[in-house]
């Protein structure tokens, strides 16, 4: 599974692997793939700093890279406690009936939220790059759109590639002409933040509106075959998250969460802006529900929203309130249904790549290799 980026890259398989999870970073490295650290949790520059130093220990010198969040645009002058300032107190009050509703305890007296939204304001993110550009990353992605200008630089001039998310030919375009290296197409049916075009049809048109630049292909792809599609398709590779969630490197902290993904139908998801405020897909549950009720308050705008649910968040997750307990992933979940390894992953990927390949030599009159 190589193509003309991953020989740039020097990786075996065209197979870049985004995840929460350094273990899981270092494992999609060493079994030939390229693994993606996301930053947007590490709120402390520190714990960033710490899982960095494990992850380079860990990779067996094979590249990586990091994801963060940061938009294009900068707000100054706007701080955490003004954002929450913000919202609305019919909001918070909704939040504290629907946990109640279902029982979830509060956290003890002086505990912190374990998650925080703060990973997507520009400050933070800065401060993350600031940690990641003192260690040997190959590859920076932004997972909402193309970074400011000054940061495309700074990696460049790093010989740091930039991967920038698009959701559909025009967001790509800008892309291109913000310097960005190499485009993730990213299709409806992913898991996280995702727009209305299905991945079939978005990567050949990203693949056209950006030639010469690489293109990687993302959602609902989760086998060989759906690889050996990708790259038909004119892509140069496969940006792959969700299936990595029920790894046996993957650290949930949650075996409820787990159980939940590994009898989920590829049906049983939704794009709901019940987490950050923008349409992102996730299991669909009991929290998703409330808030797209149309008898609820609304989701607020990005950052007000996951400000907003940070706590509850971390409450459900903490107790495991498994009618709300959910996560973002994508339609694959359907084919998610056992524990396997990251190196089981890769051998069940390459296997199903060369079964297609064959398939389609025949189809063509060629002898299989």
């Amino acid at each position: 599974m190589q193509t003309e980026l991953s020989r740039t890259l020097g990786v075996e398989h065209a197979v870049f692997g985004f995840t929460p999870f350094p273990a899981v970073a270092a494992a999609i490295s060493r079994a030939g793939g390229f693994g993606v650290l996301g930053a947007v949790r590490y709120t402390a520059p520190g714990d960033l700093k710490r899982d960095l130093d494990w992850l380079d220990a860990h990779t067996g010198g094979r590249p990586y890279g990091l994801d963060v969040v940061m938009p294009a645009k900068k707000v100054e002058g706007v701080t955490e406690e003004d954002v929450e300032a913000m919202i609305p107190e019919g909001h918070r009050q909704f939040v504290r009936e629907t946990l109640a509703r279902y029982g979830v305890p509060e956290l003890a007296e002086g505990e912190a939220s374990g998650w925080r939204i703060t990973g997507w304001m520009e400050q933070v993110a800065r401060t993350q790059l600031d940690v990641a550009f003192d260690y040997p990353i190959k590859l920076l992605a932004n997972a909402l759109g193309s970074p400011p200008a000054d940061v495309v630089a700074r990696a460049h001039d790093r010989d740091v590639l930039v991967a920038a998310l698009a959701g559909s030919a025009r967001h790509a375009r800008k892309h291109r002409e913000a310097g960005i290296d190499i485009v993730v197409a990213q299709g409806y049916e992913a898991g996280g933040h995702t727009g209305e075009i299905a991945t079939m049809v978005l990567t050949p048109e990203i693949v056209d509106a950006v030639d010469p630049l690489p293109v990687l292909a993302a959602g609902g792809i989760g086998s060989g075959q759906q690889v050996a599609a990708a790259l038909t398709l004119g892509a140069q590779g496969v940006w792959l998250g969700s299936i990595w969630l029920t790894t046996t490197e993957a650290d949930l902290h949650s075996p409820a969460l787990t159980r939940k993904l590994l009898t989920a139908g590829s049906g049983d998801t939704v794009r709901s802006r019940a987490l950050t405020g923008k349409p992102a897909r996730q299991l669909r549950t009991e929290w998703t529900d409330a808030w797209d009720d149309p008898a609820g308050p609304g989701t607020l705008p990005m950052p007000l929203q996951g400000l907003l649910v940070a706590e509850a968040v971390s409450r459900i997750q903490k107790y495991e309130a498994e009618p709300l307990l959910g996560t973002p992933v994508g339609q694959i979940v359907g084919r998610m249904s056992s524990e396997r390894s990251v190196q089981a992953v890769f051998d069940d990927l390459t296997r199903g790549f060369e079964k297609a390949v064959d398939r389609i030599n025949r189809i063509a009159g060629r002898s299989g290799t």
